[in-house]
């Protein structure tokens, strides 16, 4: 056999021949007792060796310069949750799971981007996500501002100072139309990021402001509709009525905030456009006709959208996050100076959070669909496509399970191994799922969940420590690419950096000083090292002095 498919196709092929109840049966048997057949010998290894060998010194990396730049965030989307998600998408296709590519993972670069914030060594969204927007790195809870700005505390003049200008300012200032779609409210840390300055993430109402604030800043959602580079946004599919103070049917997973300045900023957003469209549903979002409009707004809940296997896939329900992107992409491809686009898979961190890892890798999959989606509709020409997360979580894969083992199952089979399941958190609220509610101490201080409870979209996988929400992660996270000056983008390098190719590649921005013709001097500057405050400095040499420091 050359392959599990074919070994497959013959199995089922045997199987048809049989009444159909024994055929059934005996093929479920043969795929439980000995998992998928594979003929994986040391024939089969080595043509695979040669063949990405081949495919690899074949590729030619694509310079120059993109007219379409759309940069995916898998938000939370750590390497462990890419390699579980591929398991889990292959799965269910049929596949064993761990020999499975996302549509992403064919893309010729990777490179590994440090999320760290200024301030913190395990960052928050909002801070990684003005990094990688902004190409400058800032302070835990903060958007579009850099360090100098105080947490919590709105300066005016400091602020002013502190403005960070985001790669849609970039392409807007370079004619270019820009977008944003995500599956969180649209006034989110991510996708706030691209428009907003905020001493704190959570201003995204004015009720949340503190009073003694409300006349130095904007509320995110405000910011939004008034400001540039948000009210030139071309397209924006999302959540959050409740922030642009829309009437609502309450929703007990919402906890967002609701507006007290009686504004409707719908209202505002409609105030002196012509060509423009609100849509609230799936049928209106696919019935829009994006070739003449020149603006679509989407809000399809009162908060963050429904996690994508909970959600209405009715035509009055919401749209998945493919549909959002290609209904993007069209709108976004008229212009014909190019366009950016930002697509964010926010619910895969707070199914995260909640330790809900079959929602999260679910989430993590609808994510690549819309990824094959894009990359299946642009050409690698003049498309740079970026796949990245702004950060990890605290999500394992552990044990030794056999290959083709259910991602969400047990990583053993019996109780007297010891029974724990492949995934798992460090912390979280799964604590108590788990946790024994006997405080006999012959009983176990763990009980074993049965199969029904395990197959509940929100079941919890285990977390020795108790924590309402579990944390991000601190590693490293995979930043994945294709199309021009795509190859910048390997290495490791810090966070902000993915700004800077952007940049350079649509030229864009300040880095558009990089996009002379090759041969010509280009400018560069050094970047400054970590240099203490001179009074420091003077402290430093006085003790290396008495204390005859090297």
């Amino acid at each position: 056999f050359s392959g599990r498919r074919a070994q497959l196709a013959i199995l089922e092929k045997g199987a048809k021949m049989l009444p159909k109840e024994i055929g059934c049966i005996l093929l479920w048997l043969m795929v439980m007792v000995n998992g998928l057949p594979v003929k994986e010998d040391t024939d089969y290894w080595l043509k695979y060796g040669d063949n990405r060998l081949y495919k690899t010194l074949k590729h030619q990396h694509i310079l120059g310069h993109a007219k379409n730049v759309i940069i995916f965030v898998g938000d939370g989307m750590g390497m462990s949750t890419i390699t579980a998600a591929r398991i889990y998408k292959g799965q269910l296709m049929g596949q064993l799971g761990e020999d499975f590519q996302l549509s992403y993972e064919k893309f010729p670069n990777v490179g590994l981007s440090k999320t760290y914030n200024v301030d913190k060594q395990v960052p928050d969204s909002a801070g990684t996500a003005t990094a990688i927007f902004t190409g400058v790195k800032s302070n835990y809870y903060m958007l579009g501002l850099d360090s100098m700005a105080k947490f919590n505390v709105c300066d005016e003049e400091v602020n002013e100072k502190s403005k960070l200008d985001s790669i849609m300012k970039w392409a807007q200032e370079a004619g270019k139309d820009t977008g944003v779609v995500t599956t969180t409210r649209i006034t989110h840390a991510t996708p706030a990021a691209l428009y907003a300055h905020s001493n704190h993430r959570d201003w995204e109402c004015d009720s949340e402001i503190p009073s003694i604030y409300k006349n130095c800043i904007k509320d995110i959602a405000r910011q939004l509709v008034e400001d540039e580079p948000g009210k030139n946004f071309k397209v924006m599919l999302a959540g959050g009525q409740r922030q642009f103070g829309l009437p609502v049917n309450p929703d007990p997973d919402d906890d967002s905030c609701d507006r007290t300045d009686n504004r409707n900023l719908l209202d505002t957003w409609m105030e002196g456009r012509e060509n423009y469209q609100f849509v609230n549903n799936t049928e209106e979002l696919m019935n829009a006709d994006v070739q003449s409009l020149d603006y679509l707004l989407g809000l399809f809940s009162p908060g963050h959208m429904p996690y994508a296997l909970e959600r209405d896939d009715s035509p009055k329900g919401s749209p998945s996050l493919q549909q959002m992107t290609s209904r993007a992409i069209e709108m976004l491809s008229k212009s014909p100076s190019g366009f950016v686009l930002m697509v964010e898979g926010g619910r895969i961190d707070h199914g995260h959070h909640k330790n809900y890892a079959k929602l999260a890798l679910h989430e993590a999959a609808q994510l690549d669909d819309a990824v094959e989606y894009a990359a299946a509709h642009t050409n690698p020409k003049e498309t740079l496509i970026i796949v990245t997360a702004d950060h990890s979580h605290a999500f394992t894969i552990n044990g030794y399970p056999k290959r083709g083992n259910d991602i969400l199952g047990y990583a053993n089979k019996t109780a007297l191994d010891g029974l724990y399941e492949t995934l798992a958190y460090a912390n979280g609220p799964g604590f108590k799922t788990h946790r024994s509610e006997s405080r006999d101490c012959s009983s176990a201080l763990w009980r074993i969940a049965d199969e029904e409870e395990r197959r509940q979209s929100r079941y919890r996988h285990f977390s020795p420590m108790y924590l309402d929400d579990e944390t991000h992660g601190g590693e490293d996270v995979p930043v994945y690419s294709r199309g021009p000056s795509s190859h910048l983008l390997s290495g490791t390098f810090e966070e902000n950096y993915i700004a800077h190719v952007i940049g350079y590649s649509a030229c864009i921005g300040p880095p558009t000083k990089f996009c002379s013709a090759y041969g010509e001097t280009l400018p560069y500057r050094t970047a400054r090292t970590h240099t203490a405050h001179p009074a420091v400095s003077e402290i430093l040499l006085a003790l290396r002095s008495i204390c005859q420091l090297s």
